[in-house]
């Protein structure tokens, strides 16, 4: 059996638990690949920390880009993170040596994927890139080859097992935002800094690569509405629950006449499958022309899943198997797509006011003003004087006039904040 060399730089969890792996499960995975797995380098800042893999052996590197220019390395795997700098230079400079690249960064694919894409057919060497998506989920394989011979209608996923970790908590446990988020810190599922996760743009990232690979263009994170779950409270999981439905950050995108990308917390229908994925696991769900509905769920994150993915990449690179990036070549990609009409949907909106005569007629009089029809107006008790939440369910309306709407409650006196307004689906 022939060899194939590997390289790892970044030896966090995930590149720690891909070098064991190499070494303890090395005589099943290099059967699966058909060549031995041969592990000669890795790169982290500390050498001495016990990372649960035999160093010894290995050639260490301080900086992860001299990686790039070993002759002996056939393949690089990068689990640094970050959309530039040495991560971005280590794989570009292993591409154009030749070497193939395995990685688990959406930041750097949805940000850089299409010009990485191009080097590596330049130099006839792999880009897989599994890991980067949704974890364990075998999503990037199922959109480019399992179902590369029907076309996507639409892309609906929970793909950030964070913000799903903290809705679920507070549905289940009655705790407001900020408690289930240092909650989720204190157990690792959220970074000291959450905004990456808690304001959509860890999403929105992992979004616009299923895209370029459904709709056969090129990777746009600029090409994309994002919102996240700050705003959300526990009363909106509460009346969610009482009208029949369960509130996650929703990923989805369509390609019709144009390109609509959104990431934000919508109110989906119990009777629907995805709306019972819970906790930490991702979903996505691909309404395709030939296979009708297919739906994918399990662990986004963690370790050992995100390690079986990076795995896969591996046996894959090291059969031979170069399939294009994207799915198409990158000539064949569409490049600065135009933007798409936004779908027609019903409306929730929580608004904030002070139990007092006349303020739900002023209120009301801005859903008047634009023809928004209201489907109902909920409010709970009395409080004189005080604050109160009103709940108001919309039927279906265009994206123009939900926007007319929320800037004139934005301004009304009647409300004490921002309202709070999500997509009923």
């Amino acid at each position: 059996m022939n060899k194939i060399n590997i390289a790892i730089a970044g030896l966090g969890t995930v590149g720690s638990e891909v070098a064991k792996q190499l070494q303890i499960n090395n005589e099943f995975l290099s059967k699966k690949a058909g060549r031995k797995l041969n592990l000669i380098a890795v790169s982290a800042k500390d050498k001495s920390k016990n990372r649960g893999f035999d160093q010894s052996k290995l050639n260490w590197f301080e900086d992860a880009t001299d990686i790039a220019s070993l002759n002996e390395v056939d393949l690089v795997v990068e689990l640094i993170g970050g959309s530039d700098g040495v991560p971005l230079e280590l794989c570009k400079n292993s591409l154009i040596n030749g070497k193939s690249v395995v990685t688990a960064n959406k930041a750097m694919m949805s940000k850089h994927g299409y010009d990485l894409a191009k080097l590596s057919e330049k130099n006839d060497c792999s880009l897989a890139f599994e890991a980067s998506v949704a974890g364990c989920i075998p999503i990037i394989k199922s959109l480019r080859d399992g179902l590369s011979g029907t076309k996507v209608n639409k892309i609906t996923g929970i793909l950030n097992g964070t913000c799903n970790y903290i809705l679920t908590e507070m549905r289940e446990k009655g705790l407001n935002f900020d408690e289930v988020l240092k909650d989720a810190q204190d157990k690792g599922y959220a970074e000291a800094d959450p905004s990456f996760d808690v304001d959509g743009v860890d999403a929105a990232q992992k979004l616009s690569i299923l895209s370029a690979i459904a709709f056969g263009i090129s990777p746009d994170i600029n090409n994309l509405s994002i919102s996240g779950i700050r705003e959300v409270d526990v009363t909106d999981i509460i009346f969610a629950q009482e009208l029949g439905y369960r509130i996650k950050l929703l990923a989805s995108s369509k390609f019709d006449k144009g390109l609509v990308q959104e990431v934000s917390p919508c109110m989906i229908s119990l009777g629907r499958q995805i709306s019972n994925v819970e906790g930490v696991l991702n979903a996505v769900d691909l309404d395709t022309e030939l296979a009708g509905s297919v739906m994918l769920t399990g662990y986004g994150a963690g370790a050992e899943p995100t390690a079986t993915a990076v795995l896969s990449d591996i046996i894959t690179v090291a059969q031979g198997k170069c399939p294009y990036v994207f799915g198409l070549s990158t000539n064949e990609l569409s490049l600065n797509v135009d933007t798409g009409e936004k779908e027609n949907y019903r409306y929730y909106f929580r608004l904030n006011v002070i139990d007092k005569s006349g303020v739900l007629a002023g209120v009301t009089e801005i859903f008047r003003k634009y023809s928004l029809s209201i489907e109902s107006l909920i409010q709970r008790g009395r409080n004189p004087n005080e604050e109160v939440p009103v709940i108001i369910t919309t039927h279906e309306t265009d994206f123009n006039t939900l926007q007319s709407v929320m800037e004139d409650l934005s301004k009304s006196k009647e409300l004490l904040n921002k309202p709070v307004c999500m997509k009923i689906i």
